[in-house]
């Protein structure tokens, strides 16, 4: 992989993560305390906004953990050990990398 790959692949990575911040902030309200006042909300209403909030949480929890994927693959370029598979130590093809950047393995040792 040349340095000019690297780089497009750094900037996807940087696109990447703006988008999970971007969708962190939106949801935010989305993950806030489902006011629980009887007078205000009926029931189904609340059941409603339960649900909505845990979902958001759900989601809230998945972007945490493509944020650290992505930060651990940025780690990976600094070191220099980007773009290798974890368990057979072959390249990972440069299109797999374009489709996930944080990839870590290759599709065969993915699939055993």
């Amino acid at each position: 992989m040349n340095s000019q790959d690297l780089s497009s692949l750094r900037d996807l990575i940087a696109r990447r993560l703006a988008e999970l911040d971007a969708g962190s902030d939106a949801g935010r309200d989305a993950r806030s305390i489902v006011e629980l006042d009887q007078q205000a909300v009926g029931r189904l209403s609340r059941m409603d906004a339960l649900q909505n909030q845990a979902m958001a949480k759900a989601q809230q929890t998945r972007r945490d953990i493509e944020k650290r994927r992505l930060h651990l693959a940025l780690q990976r370029m600094d070191e220099g050990e980007y773009g290798y598979c974890d368990t057979c130590g072959e390249d990972l093809p440069l299109g797999r990398l374009h489709i996930d950047p944080a990839a870590t393995s290759c599709v065969s040792c993915s699939r055993g």
